[in-house]
């Protein structure tokens, strides 16, 4: 099975120099600034690099966060404010809300910001290497992995990083509770998808993978009703592929049940499941015409033909006429006018997040790296009003398409 994602954009951030000329006073204060500016430009060059690799991308984060930190934490352990916190301002997009930018004067932002950048690349590698041909065992399981680290990145974020902000999060934006809860559950969601795939293709019991499709889409209905309260000029599309995976994965869900009942010589019921079945699938469908015509931030796709879409159809219809061929010559039963409740629960293959942690402090932050920063030498005028050369530019995301028959979008 192949899959289908959809991915909003990476945000987008200013230039940041970190050239305190006159503060930084020795140098070894000099050399980590020079380190931070260098460390952030190659992190943000890895967004866009097509050829980066979860290992690539954790080398260039720990080194940049290990940094950032000794703008953010105290180095005697106490829960002092570091000196250094409000000294850069930092300038960032959002992934729904085009190229209108936020500003703010504090390290803390820019951890979370980047942070989330850093999740939403880990979502979009996983969608990249879902969609190539011929995917293997070992490079589906990164697929899994990549999605529950991106999960545990948002919601470490959410928990420890994001309520330290001394400017409140503006509504709608990346970093508010409805967002960021939105990303964590369709990772989740996603990752489920890859663990279906493998039940289906090891060819597990078919009431283990209807209870799994079944968890699955009410992850996705649970991530669309968190959006719920958004302008649909932003999350309009986002919500329709929302709507998609939950139809899609109901029609799953009743699809296997129906399979179940038929093993379990309900014939009856198992053609009532598997017309449930066709209805949702038929919702899918609709969904995905207004997907493909819905304008907003986001992947450009026809999901309807895609392969992961229609090899579901053709198990749908199948698998009923199937059962209504059994019917007809052995189980004489009426079909019920109600569609049977699905009271499904897995008790295998249900996806956590990975535990996330920033990296510790850089050994370069000693007491007197930070000593040599000296704060009175600032600049009378230094504000927090972004200079005029902290322009934002898209970054220019990687045009891949997908490959012949894949069944895949990739942003």
């Amino acid at each position: 099975m192949t899959h289908w994602f959809h991915r909003n954009p990476l945000k987008a951030t200013a230039p940041v120099s970190f050239n305190f000329y006159g503060v930084a006073t020795t140098p070894a204060a000099t050399k980590v600034c020079n380190d931070l500016r260098l460390s952030r430009t190659r992190l943000l060059e890895l967004f866009t690099d097509s050829s980066c690799n979860p290992e690539m991308m954790k080398n260039a984060t720990d080194l940049y966060f290990s940094l950032l930190q000794g703008f953010i934490l105290s180095l005697d352990d106490s829960s002092q404010e570091c000196k250094l916190r409000y000294i850069q301002n930092f300038k960032w997009t959002d992934t729904l809300q085009g190229q209108v930018p936020s500003a703010q004067q504090d390290a803390v932002f820019e951890l979370v910001s980047m942070g989330f950048n850093v999740a939403l690349w880990y979502t979009k590698y996983a969608s990249r290497l879902a969609g190539k041909e011929d995917i293997t065992e070992d490079e589906a399981k990164d697929v899994h992995r990549s999605l529950k680290i991106a999960a545990g990145i948002f919601k470490h974020l959410k928990e420890s990083h994001i309520p330290k902000l001394i400017t409140p999060v503006e509504k709608g934006r990346d970093l508010e509770a409805r967002l960021i809860d939105s990303y964590i559950i369709q990772c989740q969601a996603e990752a489920q998808e890859v663990t279906i795939a493998r039940a289906i293709e090891l060819k597990h019991n078919p009431g283990l993978i209807a209870a799994l499709a079944y968890e699955t889409a009410n992850f996705y209905q649970k991530a669309d009703q968190t959006l719920s309260t958004l302008d649909p000029t932003y999350a309009g599309k986002w919500r329709k592929y929302l709507n998609l995976k939950t139809c899609f994965y109901m029609a799953y869900a009743y699809c296997y049940h129906g399979q179940t009942l038929l093993a379990s010589d309900k014939c009856g019921e198992a053609i009532r499941s598997l017309q449930e079945s066709e209805k949702f699938f038929a919702k899918a469908e609709a969904l995905c015409k207004e997907y493909g015509e819905t304008k907003g931030p986001g992947t450009t796709a026809k999901p309807s033909g895609h392969l992961f879409f229609r090899k579901l159809g053709s198990l749908i219809k199948n698998t009923l006429e199937k059962c209504q061929r059994e019917n007809g010559f052995i189980y004489f039963q009426k079909v019920p006018a109600e569609a049977p409740q699905l009271e499904l629960k897995a008790n295998y293959g249900l996806v956590e997040p990975v535990p996330f942690e920033f990296p510790a402090l850089n050994a370069h932050w000693t007491p007197e790296t930070l000593a040599a920063f000296d704060l009175t030498k600032r600049p009378k005028d230094d504000t927090a009003k972004p200079k005029p050369d902290e322009e934002v530019k898209p970054l220019k995301e990687p045009d891949i398409k997908p490959q012949k028959d894949t069944g895949c979008q990739i942003s």
